[in-house]
């Protein structure tokens, strides 16, 4: 199913178009196209994507846990997202995944290391979304992050 992105701003549609395309592939376990969202992921602007991304996982975790999160519920959804990745992408990193969910949650910290690549963040990403929202479409969560982070821009 493809969603009409026409509304949003000219730099979001592409992130929002590869992102959807990511997280479908993910959920259907389909490595080719898989590979093709992430290479246009990876090709965008790194700071728009990371933040539509990071945006989107945070409110997928918020939706799923409304009570909020605690340190070993963020350790099971690790757990589980790598095991079931690995499934079908067996050169997932459990470092990448702890980095987006740290990012999300607003706790990442800078510890000298080079980050993760445009490709492995974005690959890893649709992983980590395609997980928590299980069969539901990407789209909804993609939305309201797109909603929330348009809201935020205007009130500052």
């Amino acid at each position: 199913m493809t969603h009409d992105w026409d509304h949003l701003p000219v730099p979001a549609r592409p992130i929002a178009a590869a992102t959807t395309a990511a997280v479908s592939a993910a959920q259907a376990h389909d490595g080719a196209a898989l590979d093709g969202a992430a290479a246009d992921l990876a090709a965008l602007d790194p700071g728009q994507t990371g933040l539509i991304l990071g945006t989107a996982v945070r409110l997928a975790l918020e939706q799923n846990h409304p009570d909020g999160l605690a340190g070993e519920t963020v350790r099971d959804i690790l757990e589980q997202c790598v095991r079931n990745a690995a499934r079908w992408q067996p050169d997932v990193d459990a470092h990448v995944v702890l980095l987006l969910l740290a990012g999300a949650l607003g706790v990442g910290e800078e510890d000298g290391e080079p980050a993760p690549k445009p490709e492995v963040l974005a690959r890893h990403a649709a992983l980590l979304l395609a997980h928590l929202l299980g069969a539901r479409p990407a789209a909804p969560v993609l939305g309201a992050a797109l909603a929330e982070i348009e809201r935020t821009q205007f009130d500052a």
